[in-house]
Formats: structure tokens, sequence, C-alpha cells
């Protein structure tokens, strides 16, 4: 009997040998493992990825022609089943000479190698990331050093890319769009909802994406990757937990993380958790005593009173909390079909209003409260993947998404016991429905898809009294009936490798988007209209190509269109923009069109040097841009007990936007490397009157020294001034969140910071991040910001990965 079971047991174990095949991937030099290296087939449609020892069962590519191995930092090697099994199952990688992802999704929304893309696109992945340490999604953004983050308060962060910024660039979180009906022309913070911790890695498509993505793609997209859900590469379950803490000094940051995934061959499920506090904000010491905060409000008594704040560096009301959780739940129904459900879930506390609390009127500050309630989105989605090849597809994808968006404003004056409130809710409904299909051994491709979206739209108002609790009805941000936004489109792209050296890639895009908006009480402004209803159909599309003169020199040019429907917020809000100025609704509002032209170059010298430059001009025609406006024949109206210039969102003409992008690679040593990015960027209507959203010039330089177990960088962020003759009307208008010239207006100063942040790794699970922001402890704000930059910041992180 005892003979028959160890039988029995070495038979089982032989058996599940022999269906399991694991390999171990290794760095060429010093034979360490690699984990989280990507091994996919030829085509791209079937992929796992190595575990923390580097280990993976390749088990289910036996029948593939060719296997390949991908890693960001290692070259691609591809090899087939029996050159894998002669090299004994252990697969050496060899590091690149530039750290340069080679592959993007957000070009097409299908992977595709970045040699042959003509659109800039900046990736941004986890190695950065956990360096950096962003405190928020919009910190991460800025990782890039090509897209500035300007931010009314601390929890904010507007990117603006190539002069656009809001509503002219588009946000997609896993192939789903985030934006909504309600995104402003103003600054906005809802990038911040995402969670930096759990993303796996993030890319920036530069310029109009509207032939794959549709509307309000003009500047940009910033396309973000959520971590995925592993599956079990062997016989046995697969799990891996990262869990992060971390303190930064500046704003006492209390940071904590944890995720969890566990999967076996067919089922996996992944769950992560981060909370944040932030206290408020301590700026730097030297410079700029403008931007101080002396004095502030508060409740003492029953009473609003003025206080002296002890400390003016501390910026009094800045403070904040979020929560984020993720949890996904992904079935491998079959070789062929993926099938993934998740849930993301984010919700920030009360966010004071900086730049408004900061704000004076006649001599004492203005406002005893300014805040946002909190900020809940929420987004459930199903996403199927298809790898199936026939007549019509290789691969296809749905994605089926429900969000649910809640924000507050609350603000009461200084002495006024009645606080205004206004509330909205918006839910979203999507689908999207991708296909790709290759010919020719992946020398063409074919993409195309369809894509609609539905928001509806809840918006109410009151005003509250703190002493009695009485609550009145009052004039809602948006319209008080229905507010129905619908969008339907459909796309084709193409992209054919003429040759070695040449490839080209075209699309084009259709949309209809319609915007239907009703008055149900039209007593607290009395508009001369009581509905909205605009509806309009676009036609955009891309053209582009690159040329590989040979293996060191790569052109790249690149024209494409973009468009951007009217939504809610541009066509039906009424809000004051700056003190004594009252933006109103515009029912006869059309869509803005983008036309953009790219070039580029890549030019690598020797095993040295690798460079980029960037130009660009983007032509706006019918921009919608806020101007003075008249309502019911006046051009000044009371508003919240004050008489108040009226202005509103208008297609004042055309506007251009054009500039420069420049980065560089050095290696110096082995050990030492230099990277540095330029950003240049001018736009002005066609009057001449200067964009709003076009940033200063911008850049960093990093000098970056790295061992197997350290890393450090030392660098330096640096920024441009914008003098007053270059500043946007809308930005002369709120002179109080600016420093003063000479002659007594208003301007945005230049400035430079130094910074050192090192990460080292123990016993290859937990690694030790620390850093210094802004050594000189400079006091600084960038350009159209409310909140000042942190002074000398301290960070520390710990990290544990098993």
């Amino acid at each position: 009997m005892r003979f028959s079971v160890t039988a029995l047991i070495i038979f089982l174990t032989a058996t599940l040998n022999s269906f399991a095949q694991v390999l171990t991937i290794v760095d060429n030099e010093d034979l360490k493992p690699i984990p989280d290296v990507v091994v996919l087939n030829e085509s791209n449609t079937k992929y796992i990825y190595s575990n923390r020892s580097g280990k993976a069962d390749i088990s289910g590519f036996v029948n593939e022609e060719i296997i390949c191995f991908q890693h960001f930092t290692y070259e691609r090697l591809c090899l087939t089943y029996n050159e894998i099994k002669d090299a004994g199952f252990k697969i050496r990688l060899t590091k690149k000479i530039f750290a340069i992802e080679e592959f993007v999704i957000s070009a097409n929304r299908w992977e595709q190698n970045k040699n042959e893309v003509p659109n800039k696109i900046v990736t941004i992945l986890k190695p950065s990331v956990e360096l950096q340490n962003p405190q928020t999604a919009a910190d991460l953004i800025g990782v890039s050093d090509e897209v500035y983050i300007q931010k009314s308060q601390l929890g904010g962060g507007s990117p603006m890319i190539r002069g656009f910024s809001t509503n002219r660039i588009l946000i997609v979180v896993d192939g789903v769009r985030m934006n909504n009906a309600i995104y402003r022309e103003g600054n906005i913070q809802n990038v911040i909802s995402l969670d930096p911790l759990s993303l796996e890695s993030t890319e920036v498509i530069f310029g109009p994406g509207a032939s794959v993505y549709g509307s309000d793609a003009i500047g940009g997209v910033m396309d973000f990757h959520t971590k995925k859900a592993l599956l079990s590469n062997g016989g046995k379950p697969y799990f891996k937990v990262d869990a992060l803490t971390r303190f930064s000094s500046a704003d006492k940051e209390k940071t904590f993380h944890f995720d969890f995934n566990a999967g076996t061959k067919r089922i996996a499920f992944l769950s992560s958790i981060s909370r944040s506090e932030f206290d408020d904000l301590k700026m730097g010491s030297h410079k700029n005593t403008g931007y101080l905060r002396p004095e502030y409000v508060s409740r003492i008594g029953g009473k609003d009173s003025i206080v002296v704040n002890p400390d003016p560096r501390i910026q009094i009301y800045s403070g904040y909390n979020q929560l984020n959780t993720m949890n996904k739940l992904r079935f491998k129904i079959s070789e062929s079909i993926d099938l993934v459900i998740a849930n993301h879930y984010s919700r920030l506390s009360d966010v004071p209003r900086y730049d408004r609390l900061i704000q004076y009127k006649a001599g004492k500050l203005r406002y005893a409260e300014w805040y946002y309630g909190p900020q809940v989105w929420m987004m459930n989605n199903l996403q199927m993947t298809l790898n199936k090849e026939n007549i019509l597809f290789d691969e296809m994808k749905l994605i089926v998404a429900r969000q649910s968006y809640k924000e507050s404003r609350h603000d009461r004056s200084f002495d006024n016991p009645s606080v205004n409130e206004q509330k909205e809710n918006v839910g979203i409904l999507s689908l999207n429905l991708d296909f790709d299909k290759n010919f020719d051994n992946n020398k063409e491709l074919i993409y195309y898809g369809f894509e609609y979206v539905n928001n509806d739209i809840q918006s109410v108002a009151q005003t509250r009294n703190i002493l009695t609790n009485d609550i009145t009805p009052a004039g809602s941000r948006y319209p008080n009936g229905k507010n129905k936004y619908n969008s339907f489109s459909t796309y084709a792209g193409y992209k054919n490798n003429i040759s070695k050296k040449i490839s080209l890639n075209t699309g084009i895009r259709y949309n209809y988007v319609s915007l239907y908006s009703t008055i149900a009480d039209n007593s607290y402004y009395e508009f001369p209209f009581t509905e909205i209803s605009i509806s309009n159909g676009a036609l955009t599309g891309a053209l582009g190509a690159v040329f590989r003169l040979n293996e060191k020199l790569h052109i790249s040019f690149n024209s494409s269109t973009g468009f951007r429907a009217p939504n809610l917020d541009d066509a039906g809000k009424v809000f004051d923009s700056a003190p004594g100025v009252v933006v109103v609704p515009n029912p006869d509002l059309k869509p803005e069109y983008a036309y953009n032209i790219d070039l580029g170059l890549i030019k690598d010298f020797g095993e040295i040097i690798h460079a980029e430059f960037y130009a660009y001009h983007t032509w706006l025609t019918n921009a919608m841009i806020r101007h003075d406006f008249v309502f019911d024949g006046l051009n000044s109206i009371m508003y919240k007990g004050e008489l108040s210039k009226v202005e509103a969102v208008t297609n004042a003409g055309s506007a251009r936007v054009y500039g420069f992008h420049f980065n560089l690679q050095v290696n110096i040593t082995d050990l030492l490397s230099l990277k540095s990015a330029l950003n240049i960027t001018e736009g002005k209507e066609e009057s001449g009157i200067p964009l709003r959203h076009s940033a200063p010039l911008f850049g960093s330089t990093h000098l970056i020294f790295e061992l197997p177990k350290l890393k450090a960088d030392f660098y330096s962020n640096y920024n441009g001034s914008k003098k007053f003759g270059k500043m946007a009307p809308s930005e002369i208008e709120k002179p109080y969140m600016y420093a003063t010239d000479k002659n007594g207006n208003p301007w945005s100063p230049g400035w430079f910071t130094l910074n050192l942040k090192l990460s080292y790794e123990i016993l290859n699970r937990i690694s030790v991040n620390a850093g210094i922001e802004n050594i000189f402890d400079i006091r600084y704000r960038p350009y159209s910001s409310g909140i000042v930059s942190p002074g000398r910041n301290f960070i520390a992180s710990l990290r544990l990965a098993l």
C-alpha cells in the first residue's frame, strides 16, 4: 500500500512537470533574476509576466513559432521554443543602452512598437514613480518633466499640455474616458481621484488624439493603466503583496498603501487600498515675500475673526485627506477569452480652495470659508478580450463602464452667516468596442471600433444659515432641470510598415455629440431662454509617417485634427470666476476644431547620447474662449450681492499654439547618466491676446547614479517667468495670486529648485526611499497656481514587495 501511494505521488509529480515548463529570466551581466518581464507571442495576443524570482511558465507557448521577452530596461529578445529549450530554459537579457520604453498602447488602443508611431508619446513607468514618490496622480504626470501642473489648492492638480488644459485634454483610465460633461474651462482637480500607487504605467500623447479618442483630445491624452490581476504561471497559486508607508515633512503627509494579488491558472483577484493625510502646506523661506500668509479667518465665540498667523509660511486651511480602493476579479475563461471585472473608488475630504481664501475685499479677507465638499468618484467596469483570429479581427476588446461622480462647492463671505452651497452629481455610462487585424506577418495593421457615452447631470443649490440652520433654495451652477449629454462615434485606422525604414499611420473618426438641458425654475436668474439644445457631428483624422533612416536616426511627421463639442459647463454654467466677474450660459455655442502638425527628430550619437526634438503648431478655429458678454442687454448684473461684469464662453474666433520639446540622455559612464528635458510653448488668440493655459518655459535636468541596489537622482526643476504682457486677461484679474512688477502689474517670476532622491534595495524584498526637495528652500508659486509650492521637503518611504 505504501509503495502504491509513493508511486502515485511520483506519477502525479512527473505528470504536473510534463505540463508545466518553467523558465528563468536573468540579467546577462550579474545573472540576477528579472521580475515583471513580459513573455508574449509574436502577435501580442498572448502574454504572461515573470514573477519575483524571474520565473515564468511557458507551457502555453509550446505551439507558438516565436516567443518574445520584453522589459523597458532590457533589449527585446525573441526566440523559438527550441532555441529556449537548447538554452536550458534560462533566458539572459541585455540592458538597453538608453532606458526608453519600446512599446506603447495609447497611440491606437493596441500595443504598438514606439518606433512605428509618429506621435510624441511619453511613458511614465513604475521605477520612476517609485523613486520620485509623487503624492498624487497629478504629481505623477509631472514626473514626465514635459507636462506642466497647475494647483489652485493642495488638493488639486490640473495638467497643461501644449497650451491646453482641463476640458481640452482627455483622461483615460484602463480604456475608459474619465472626462464628463461638467469638465470646465477653468482649472480642475479630477485627475487626483486616481491613486498613483495602483498604477502600472501612464502614457501621455502630445497633440490631438481625436481620431482614436474623440472629443476633448485637443492638447493631448493622458492614458492611465492600473495594475493587472495576475494569473499563476505554474501549477502553484501565485501570490503577490505590495505595501508602502511614506512621510513628507512640508505638509506632514502620512500615506499608507497595501495591495494583494492571488491568482490561479484561471482566476485572479487583486485588491488595493491607499490612505493619505495632508496637513497645511509649508512654503519656502527665501524670495517672494508677497506669497506669505500673514493672517486667516477663524470663527471665535460665534464670530468671524481675523487671526494673525504665527508662522506666515504655513498655508492655513490647505490640508485634506484621501482614500482610494481598487478591486479586480479576472477570469481566464479559455485560451482566447479573458474577462476582468473592476471597481475603482476615490473619496477626498473637504478640500479648502486656498486661492479663494487669500482674496481680499475692501482691505480685509473676503471669505471666511471656501471649500470643495467631498469629491467622490467610482467606476465599475467590465472588460472582455477575445483573441481569436478570423476574417474580421485578431483581437477584440469590449469595455462597459458605469461612473458616478459627485462634487460640491461651499463658500461664505466674511461676517456673513449664509453659506452658498452647490452640488453636482454626474452619472456616466459608456461602451467601447475595439478591434484589430494584422496582415502580412504584422507588416500591416487595421484597427477600428465604436464608442458610446451618456452623461446624466443633476445640479442643485441652496444657502444654509450657520446660526439657525435654515436652508433656502438658490440658483444652481448648471440648469436645474434635465441635463443630458450623449456621444456616439466610430473610428478606423491603418498602419503599414512599407519597408524596414518607413511606417505609415492614418486614421479617421466620425463623432456625433448632443446636449439637451432644461431650466425647471427660471426665477433665480430669469434667463431669456429655458432650454439649451445643441447637436453636432464632426469628422476628424490623422496622417503620419516615421522614417528610420538608420538605426541611429529617426524622423517623424504627423498631421492631425481634433475637435471639442460644447459640454454643459461651456454652454450652461453660472459662476463667479474672479472678484466682480460672473460667467453666464451661452446656448449658441458651436464646436471648436484643431489642426495640428508635428515634426520629430530622434538621433543617437554612438552609445553615449540620445537626443529627441519635436516641433508642433496647432491652429484652433471657432475657439471657445471666455470673453465679455451681454446678458439680457446688460454687461453687468448683480450676483451674490455684488455688481459683477458679465462674461460667457463664446466662439471667439481662432487661436494658435506652437512650441518645442527637447530631450537629452547622456551615458557619462556605466554608472552615471544625465537626462534633461526642456519645453517651450507660445499660445495666442488671433487678436494677439495670450492664451490662459500656455505655460512658461519649463524643464528639468537629472544626474543619475545607479548601482544594482542603490539609485541616486540629483536634479533641478526650472521654470521661466511669465511677464505681465504675456499673461491672459483671466489671470490678470487675479493679482492676489501673483507677484507685482515695478509698474504695479501682476506677473509670475521664474524659479528653480535643486532636489535629491535616493532608493536602496534591501534583501530584494524591501526598499527604502528618501529625498530632499527644494534644497535651497525657495518660496515659489508656479504660473496660474493659487497654492505656493512646498519649501524644503524631506521625504521617506518604506516599500515591501513579496
